[in-house]
């Protein structure tokens, strides 16, 4: 049985176990157990994290960037170590299963190195003068001071380590706030910084009230960057808290993300991809293909043969079973949320071919991969992030159709595309309207590539230079000739 750690919040460089506002069961979602409680914090907590890290960035920002990134390194040659470990408490928090649980923490500390490389990397640059008067224009990426950081429960190590890496990279001290349900893995995440040697008040990290904790985290004169990962609705909320007081703000919202399978596509790869990824992590990722779209002449193979992929997955409690594919909803909430929307189908609205309702186990929030044959265009499906294990596949006839399906939302995180024709191809990158496209795969994301979206989806990006750039502002310094 895995053993689950004391939950402690970092403030300042002192662990604390005791929250000022108390503590909070956190819940294995297969089995609804307690398996731990994590500490609330209060705002005088809150102040002290703050403090730390306005007191911490001149000192951190004026390390050398070879001196960052050794540390920053050190963090990522500790989290492969403790990989192992750090993926059974994922899955014993958020349900996921053990092999997706490994593959996010190592691929965790790939981020992390990448983005500690950009230290050394980006030293700005000389831009010719136009006059003789002039000796030099320089422009260089300076930190922009202490971040705020905030993180869902659906990748806990992938996203708290994107945004603690390019923040440290970049010279920025930083409070992390992890989703409440997953605690443990973020603060072994933080461990890892703090034994590599990343200096006390650089790095803090809290728990508790959502709500309270970023509102009043992003007013404090001491924030000058806040960075969100979560909802559409709650980062309209955060980046209005933001601009404010003109704090820059970048935003990973939700998507609902289309993958257009053209009639040359290579049926049996295609299909095998789409089942797989639509139900990792029972579909609660931001990523997620949702929206199926088939072209006519292959759409009835299509629909059965991912229908009788989708009855092969393996669902159950991967916290006792590494054999399992799908864990269960984060909550009794998302459960509720997938049986309302299986309510607005039927009929008219879309057939249900396999799937549609809670599992019937003895505990835990399990839901059943779920399959739905065309779903009309103005369904809660094919207009709303359904943020879980359902599946809509729909048929167009032309390519152009199929674009017009898949840009008719104000979502642009993912699209996808799968096709063996390079005509398609490039028609297809060029107009589908989202911040990543991935033609005859699925990986949008990487340590080397920016990772964002437009619309309501979001703005700015993680991973790549964009996720150091992301934490520093641009400064020019021209010099001319002293005076005879």
């Amino acid at each position: 049985m895995t053993a689950y750690p004391t939950i402690k919040m970092l403030i300042g460089g002192e662990w604390v176990e005791s929250g000022g506002e108390g503590s909070m069961p956190v819940i294995n979602p297969a089995n609804e157990q307690e398996v731990g409680r994590a500490p609330k914090a209060s705002k005088e907590q809150l102040d002290a994290a703050l403090a730390a890290a306005g007191e911490a960035f001149p000192k951190w920002a004026a390390t050398p960037a070879i001196e960052r990134f050794r540390i920053i390194h050190r963090a990522a040659m500790l989290l492969r170590e403790r990989a192992e470990g750090i993926a059974r408490v994922m899955t014993l928090e958020m349900g996921k299963p053990h092999a997706q649980a490994l593959g996010e923490t190592t691929g965790a500390a790939d981020l992390i190195e990448f983005l500690a490389e950009e230290a050394k990397r980006q030293g700005g640059r000389l831009v010719p003068v136009r006059s003789h008067s002039l000796l030099e224009q320089r422009v260089t990426q300076e930190p922009i001071g202490p971040a705020m950081l905030f993180t869902p429960w659906n990748f806990p190590i992938n996203l708290p380590a994107k945004k603690l890496a390019g923040a440290l990279s970049a010279g920025c001290s930083c409070v992390l706030k992890p989703a409440e349900t997953t605690p443990a893995t973020a603060q072994m995440l933080v461990e890892c910084f703090v034994e590599a040697g990343v200096p006390a008040g650089a790095i803090n990290l809290v728990y508790g009230d959502p709500a309270m904790i970023s509102e009043y985290l992003i007013a404090s004169p001491v924030t000058r960057k806040v960075s969100f990962t979560g909802s559409t609705a709650v980062g309209r909320q955060l980046g209005q808290l933001a601009a404010r007081d003109l704090k820059r703000f970048t935003a990973e919202l939700g998507g609902h993300a289309p993958v257009v399978i053209g009639e040359s596509a290579d049926f049996e790869r295609t299909v095998a991809a789409c089942a797989a990824t639509k139900f990792r992590n029972a579909g609660q990722v931001c990523v997620s293909p949702t929206r199926f779209l088939v072209a006519r002449s292959i759409y009835d193979r299509f629909v059965a043969e991912f229908a009788a992929r989708t009855q092969a997955i393996k669902v159950g409690d991967a916290s006792v079973d590494d054999s399992v594919e799908m864990g269960p909803l984060a909550h009794a909430g998302r459960v509720a949320a997938m049986q309302d929307l299986m309510g607005s189908l039927g009929g008219e609205k879309g057939e249900v071919v396999t799937g549609g309702r809670a599992m019937n186990a003895p505990k835990g929030f399990f839901f059943e991969p779920t399959v739905i044959a065309n779903p009309s265009a103005d369904s809660r499906l094919m207009t709303e992030e359904p943020f879980g294990p359902v599946a809509g596949i729909v048929p167009y006839d032309d390519i152009e159709d199929a674009v017009r399906i898949a840009n008719s939302l104000r979502y642009g995180l993912a699209a996808y595309a799968f096709t063996s024709s390079l005509d398609e191809s490039h028609y297809l990158g060029n107009t589908l309207k989202a911040g990543m496209v991935a033609i005859n795969h699925f990986a949008v994301g990487s340590p080397e590539t920016p990772f964002g979206g437009t619309g309501d989806s979001g703005f700015g990006s993680e991973s790549g230079v964009e996720g150091y750039l992301g934490y520093t502002e641009t400064k020019l310094v021209t010099v001319a000739k002293a005076a005879p």
